[in-house]
This record gives structure tokens, sequence and C-alpha cells, in this order.
């Protein structure tokens, strides 16, 4: 047991190692990308009654003191900050999974699915922000409309007491903002359906980016291959992968669907994006999307993914 800890401390060091290093990289290939696509945008400025009092919410670990309340934190327990109307109708949570599933990269593409969640979720943060909104990371980095919002994610993930998790924490964003998650989505099912069913209890908008790699779509493994999974380590060994690929697809097609169903449930959107693709075609499906648009490229190969990594 201590051989198994030591290692999943220094397997956690070095994914944060490595985030730190590919930060620059990430950063610029984001503003890149924003730039490349911002003229052929439409705003998401909406008209509000600016500094109006709109509700009570909780604290977040992170904000400034000032912001607390005090008179109304009295009442009970909670620490609450005064939301204004402009507040909360312009506000966005992206939660960008930095798990070590995240951490993987197929022989078909040279980005690992962390580097593309970084780059989709710093460059959407970018059009946000030039279109009026604010975005934040929950629990991680309190709502910005700065100009320089893509260096304050990047900061704010680097300083982060541990990287984001597959799903992000229990919290209850403002009925008129929204939320857009950005991971594999390789949790169990149940856990993906119940964290969608509690960030929209709200009321909230939410859209769900599914990001695969190629290899984790299409199973391309023959003959003896071993599989680990990155969470826990377990490992599965099979004789004669070829065999096992139908019923790998309808498994994952079944994940997917469910997820996708619950989504739809509650008004959510539901997206998958592949790591061969650019990662510009996301960018624009996804801001049409919250835009109100219909989707403006076509969607990304349907092609089922795997519950886990392979090495």
């Amino acid at each position: 047991m201590e051989v198994e800890a030591d290692t999943a401390v220094r397997t956690a060091a070095q994914d944060a190692a490595g985030l730190v290093a590919a930060m620059p990289r990430l950063v610029l290939e984001a503003r890149r990308i924003a730039a490349s696509v911002y003229h052929g945008l439409h705003g998401r400025r909406r008209a509000g009654t600016g500094e109006n009092f709109w509700q009570y919410r909780r604290f977040m670990d992170g904000e400034p003191s000032n912001r607390v309340d005090w008179r109304r934190s009295a009442r009970d327990d909670h620490l609450y900050v005064r939301e204004r109307e402009w507040e909360a109708a312009h506000t966005v949570w992206i939660w960008p999974d930095l798990s070590p599933s995240m951490v993987f990269a197929s022989p078909l593409v040279w980005e690992t699915k962390r580097d593309r969640a970084l780059v989709v979720a710093f460059a959407l943060a970018e059009l946000l922000v030039r279109g009026g909104e604010r975005v934040g990371i929950p629990g991680v980095m309190r709502p910005s409309a700065n100009r320089n919002i893509v260096e304050r994610m990047a900061e704010a993930l680097v300083h982060a007491t541990t990287l984001p998790a597959s799903l992000p924490p229990a919290f209850a964003p403002s009925p008129l903002a929204e939320v857009v998650l950005l991971g594999d989505l390789w949790s169990p099912t149940a856990e993906v359906t119940a964290s969608i069913g509690a960030l929209s209890a709200s009321s909230a908008h939410g859209h769900v980016v599914q990001v695969c790699d190629p290899a984790e779509e299409t199973f391309p493994f023959s003959g003896r291959i071993e599989l680990r999974e990155p969470e826990t380590g377990a490992l599965l060994t099979i004789g004669r992968a070829e065999t096992v690929r139908e019923e790998y697809i309808a498994r994952v097609d079944l994940h997917r669907s469910l997820i996708r169903r619950e989504a739809e449930r509650h008004n959510w959107t539901f997206l998958v994006h592949r790591t061969d693709r650019p990662a510009s075609e996301v960018l624009l499906a996804l801001h049409a999307r919250m835009s109100g648009g219909a989707t403006l490229l076509p969607p990304a190969p349907t092609a089922p993914a795997t519950e886990g990594d392979s090495t």
C-alpha cells in the first residue's frame, strides 16, 4: 500500500509539473484560435438592469472577504454574497477536466485530451469576455471580465491546491448563468448524469463537451493488449482485442446516449469532440449553441469511445 500511495503522489506531481510546463504554449494557442474565429462570431452581450439586486448566493472559496454580505450571513451558519442581476446574467462557469485520464494521447494525435480541453476553455473564455461576459472556474477562480482572462485562468489553475477533477464540485450557479463542462466523461455514467442533474437544479443552462482521443473512438487494437485505468491504475489484459471491439462500441454508445439524454432532459446541449479535429471546430459549434443558434459545422464522428485509456 505504501508503494501504491507513493506512486500516486509521484504521478500527481508529474501531472502538475507537466501542466505548468505546457501552460505558456496552451495560452498562446488559445489566443491564436480565439483570434482566428472572433470576427466571424456575433457577440452575446445582453441588455440588463446593471446594478439591480438579483439574489443572494453562497460565498465561494477564493473570493475576497469584502464580497460577503455580513448582515445576511448573520442569519445562519453560511456566508452569502449579494449578486446583482448583471453579474448573474453574464456569468459563464467553465470546468476543464484535468484528471489523470485526460493526460492521454494515442499515436494517432500529438495533443493530450487535457491540453485540448484547456485550449478550448481558454479560447472560449477569451471570446466570452470580449462579448461582455464574466468567466469563472468553480472552486478555483471567481468570475472575472478581465481582458487578460486567459492568463488569469492559467494562473488560477497552476496555483490551485489540487487539479480540477473529472466532474466539478457541487455548487449552485445562478438561474441566469451558464455552465460548460469539458472532459472525457469516462466516470461512471451515474456520476456524470447526477452531476448534470445537480448543476441544472437551479435552472442554469449548460453545455457538455466530451473530449475524446480517436483511439478511444475507434478501438483500433488487435492481438494481445494491456489496458490501464488511469485513475486507479487497474490493469486489464485482453488476449485478442479485435474480438471485444463490437461489445466495447456498444457499451460506450450506451454510456454516451445516457449522458446525452440527461443533458437534453435539462435543456442542456451535448457535443463530442475528437482531438484529431481542429480545436476551432468545437469552439465554433459550442459558441453557436451558447448563442442560441444552430451548429455551424457538422458534428464530430459518432463512433464510440472507451471507458478507460489504453497504454
